[in-house]
This record gives structure tokens, sequence and C-alpha cells, in this order.
């Protein structure tokens, strides 16, 4: 019975170390995606009008919350009410 516990705690132990353990993930270049013109979650509709100019195209408000496409020549900006929450870069 004790070689037995003794086992288990040695198994346990052996498990425990070998999950404390972890990779550094290097990611080339993020830096530069982060300031790559877009603009930013949070800004409003105002803010990005004067910024950018006015854009292409308007879709109107969609759903609930109200969501808003802006097209520009070189992206698409995503509003929720008057607020940026995404905007991506055309290919």
């Amino acid at each position: 019975m004790a070689k037995l516990r003794t086992i288990s705690l040695a198994a346990l132990l052996m498990a425990a170390w070998g999950t404390a353990s972890a990779d550094t993930l290097q990611m080339e270049g993020a830096s530069a995606q982060m300031d790559d013109g877009r603009p930013t979650r949070g800004m409003s509709q105002a803010k990005v009008e004067s910024r950018y100019g006015a854009p292409a195209s308007v879709q109107a408000p969609v759903g609930d919350p109200p969501i808003t496409r802006w097209e520009y020549n070189n992206m698409i900006v995503y509003f929720e009410y008057d607020k940026v929450i995404h905007a991506v870069l055309k290919r």
C-alpha cells in the first residue's frame, strides 16, 4: 500500500512538473501592423470622417445594436452606434 502511494505521488509530481512549461510566440512585424493607417476601436464617426474624409459609400445601420459600414477606397470601417468596432484593409 505504501509503495502504491509513493508511485502515485511520483506520477502526480511528474505530471505537474511537465505542465509547468510554456513556449513564447514570436510575432515579427506585429508592431508595424498596429499602426497601418486604420481607425482605432472606439473612434467616433466624426473623428473618422475628419481624419480620413467622407466615405465612398455608407451602408445604413442594420440590427440591434445598429451596425453601420463605411466603405473607403482602401478600407471598410464598421461602427456600433457611432463608435468604431472594426476596420479592415481591402486587398
